[in-house]
């Protein structure tokens, strides 16, 4: 597969299979989802997972209220009480709910049995984690296997963890950006879903690094969901679709050449 050059362009790499063609160029069937028998065609109900502002819940809910959009925001989930991203779905209309962890103390179990309850009484389908602070145990991320998203700030499978953007910059990285993938028992370590780079520049330090990569989550996250939500989940044999979801330039345009040269 011959790939673009990347140039200055923020690059959105989808591990999705969007151009699934068979040997005689036929198109294939959708992929079905864990459990399912067709391909979804109504919404799916879908509760986002935050502990803090949840930048890239908002995005998400922003997407869910284009028509069409194949995934309805039922449910915004928090372990704190004091997460701001609960008052913002509250004033955008939707359900927002704290599951404290706090009175289960060591209790993880406990407390992802109460998350797991909430979900399953409000018919959820699907579920995104965005700035969950909490790592999961076997327990819930088995009941939603294959129906729960992350967004992780770098290309995994480099950097998983914390501290990715200091830790690219340390690498000597010409490239940066963010995955979304398929929660599993590893952590960052689920299949890929869909990927978006970014350019590391000279100048940059971790935070400047950091605001490029999450313009590019508030784009890459709603379009991973959607093709999850349509039944279209997972790395295709059909390779990998790039496309170019928002142009970066971080400099002005070159100067025209001078006459006679």
């Amino acid at each position: 597969m011959r790939l673009p050059s990347l140039g200055r362009a923020a690059t959105l790499i989808e591990m999705t299979g969007l151009e699934m063609t068979g040997k005689g160029g036929t198109e294939q069937p959708a992929p079905v989802m864990p459990g399912m028998t067709a391909p979804m065609t109504a919404p799916v109900r879908v509760a986002i997972l935050i502990s803090g502002r949840g930048s890239n819940m908002a995005a998400l809910l922003d997407a869910a209220a284009a028509p069409g959009y194949p995934a309805q925001m039922a449910l915004v989930l928090s372990n704190r009480p004091d997460a701001a991203g609960l008052d913002h779905a509250r004033a955008r209309g939707i359900e927002a709910l704290c599951v404290d962890h706090r009175p289960h103390g060591r209790d993880r179990a406990a407390h992802e049995a109460a998350i797991h309850a909430a979900l399953q009484a409000r018919g959820i389908g699907l579920v995104c984690l965005a700035g969950y602070m909490r790592l999961l145990t076997p327990f819930l991320v088995g009941a939603w296997a294959g129906r729960m998203l992350n967004i992780h700030p770098s290309l995994l499978p480099a950097f998983p963890g914390l501290d990715t953007h200091a830790r690219a910059l340390a690498a000597g990285c010409k490239l940066h950006g963010c995955t979304v993938h398929l929660v599993t028992d590893q952590m960052d370590a689920g299949p890929i879903l869909a990927q978006a780079a970014v350019p590391v520049l000279p100048s940059d330090d971790a935070n400047a690094l950091a605001a490029r990569v999450l313009r590019q989550e508030h784009l890459l996250y709603p379009l991973a969901l959607r093709l999850l939500a349509e039944g279209r989940p997972g790395r295709s044999d059909a390779g990998a679709s790039l496309r170019n979801p928002q142009s970066f330039d971080p400099s002005p345009p070159l100067p025209p050449p001078a006459a006679g040269t």
